[in-house]
């Protein structure tokens, strides 16, 4: 990467650090801990990731470390979700597996073009080998279809696949606020590697996708807890462009 970002991206990951961890992370820190436990500990889940491990492009900041992120906040939806509709805790518990294996492979294919789709499918020949059954793989892939931001969605016709769906597309879509700043940005920036001044360029019509994205939540927690999320993405990217225009405005000339 090349230095000037890399000062950029420290200046940020600074900024980051003077707030405070959205509020869903204190409010379910019981369920993100236990999530976090059947994350480390399931077979079923060590398995697939490994295969995912070996094979995700990792790139536009959308590589292995993203997958866990959004595999864990998945689950920790799931078990808020499940609960609020009243599953029984063993059901929650295979639930929040589906929610993390959809999690791990929802980006599989992102060098592709129709990445939702081609992960979709090629997501539904992976599973067949693992132990899920049949119902639950259609849910993981039609998760998968539905995980993209201002795309038209597919109809899924039960409950519970539909809140893997909206599992899914959430936790994704918390990336967007102070985890923008931390390590998506900066690795969209070491992949395409575009000029200072073009970066600021494009800057605004990013920041401006961060605020339209609010209004996309699907889950109940979702709808409740991701704006905020969003908002401190959005301030932190704001106090970034401020620095941006004083300690490397020179490099704009």
């Amino acid at each position: 990467m090349d230095p000037v970002y890399l000062r950029l991206r420290k200046r940020a990951r600074q900024i980051v650090l003077t707030y405070p961890n959205p509020r869903f992370y204190k409010d379910f820190k019981q369920a993100a801990n236990q999530s976090g436990t059947l994350f480390n500990s399931a077979p079923l889940i060590a398995e697939l990731r490994e295969f995912v491990a070996e094979n995700v492009d990792d790139n536009f900041g959308h590589g292995m470390a993203h997958a866990d992120k959004v595999s864990l906040d998945a689950g920790t939806l799931m078990i808020i979700e499940g609960h609020r509709s009243g599953y029984p805790e063993n059901r929650i518990l295979r639930r929040v597996l589906v929610a993390q294996c959809a999690g791990l492979l929802h980006d599989i294919k992102r060098k592709q073009k129709n990445h939702a789709v081609e992960g979709a499918d090629y997501a539904r020949e992976v599973l067949q080998s693992y132990r899920l059954s049949t119902d639950e793989i259609e849910d993981i892939c039609q998760a998968i279809l539905n995980h993209e931001a201002f795309k038209e969605t597919i109809k899924i016709d039960t409950p519970e696949g539909l809140l893997v769906s909206d599992c899914l597309y959430d936790a994704d879509k918390f990336r967007w606020g102070p985890d923008n700043f931390t390590d998506t940005l900066w690795d969209m920036v070491a992949f395409f590697n575009p000029s200072v001044a073009d970066f600021v360029i494009r800057y605004p019509g990013g920041m401006q996708r961060l605020e339209e994205i609010k209004a996309t939540f699907r889950s109940h927690t979702g709808k409740k807890y991701g704006p905020q999320m969003i908002d401190f993405g959005i301030i932190i990217g704001q106090e970034l462009m401020t620095v941006i225009l004083t300690e490397f405005n020179h490099m704009l000339e």
